[in-house]
C-alpha cells in the first residue's frame, strides 16, 4: 500500500472529560466522627448492658454514613454533558462558564441571584463556576456548581461544547 493511500481514517481526539467527586474534608469527617462518639457516650453515662455498645454501634456507624452521603456529589463532563449528581445537561446549550472565586460564589449567590438558578453548592468547598445556559425550553438562567477546580471544570465544558 502506497503512503498517499491510507486506508485507515485520522485520528480524532475527543474533549478531556473531567470528573470530580465533591468529598468533606478531612477535619469535618474528625469533628462528625467526634460528635458522634461524644453523643454516644453521653447516652451511655456508664451505664451497663445494652446502653454500654449500643450507642457506639449505632451512632458512629452512622455519622459514617451521612458524612459520605454530604460527599457522595460528583460533578462529571462525559459525552457531551454535564453531569452533577443526577442534574444532566447537554453541553451545547452552554452559552458561557465563568469561574468564580469565594467572592464571585457569594455574589452569584446573593441578592442578585435569579431564583430559577440551579444550585449545587457546598459550603466546604470555596470556588464554583457559573453555567450560564442558552436553551429557550429551559427557564432555568444559569447553574452555579461548587468544585474544587473551576478553571479546569470551565475550560472541560467548553471543550465539549465546542467539539460537539
Amino acid at each position: 500500500m502506497s503512503p498517499s493511500s491510507s486506508s485507515t481514517a485520522r485520528p480524532t481526539t475527543a474533549p478531556p472529560g473531567y470528573t470530580e467527586r465533591l468529598t468533606l474534608p478531612w477535619w469535618l469527617w474528625l469533628a462528625g466522627l467526634a460528635a458522634a462518639a461524644l453523643l454516644a457516650a453521653e447516652v451511655w453515662m456508664g451505664a451497663p448492658g445494652v446502653r454500654a455498645w449500643l450507642p457506639f454501634a449505632a451512632l458512629v456507624p452512622g455519622a459514617v454514613g451521612g458524612l459520605w452521603w454530604l460527599g457522595r456529589i460528583r460533578v462529571r463532563v462525559h459525552d457531551g454533558e454535564l453531569l452533577v449528581d443526577d442534574a444532566r445537561i447537554p453541553v451545547r446549550f452552554v452559552a458561557d462558564v465563568v469561574p468564580l472565586d469565594v467572592a464571585g460564589r457569594r455574589e452569584a449567590l446573593g441578592i442578585g441571584s435569579d431564583p430559577l438558578a440551579f444550585v449545587v453548592q457546598r459550603p466546604w468547598i470555596g470556588p464554583a463556576v457559573q453555567i450560564v445556559l442558552d436553551d429557550p425550553d429551559d427557564p432555568t438562567p444559569f447553574w452555579v456548581v461548587s468544585t474544587r477546580r473551576p478553571v479546569e471544570l470551565a475550560e472541560a465544558i467548553l471543550a465539549a461544547r465546542d467539539a460537539g
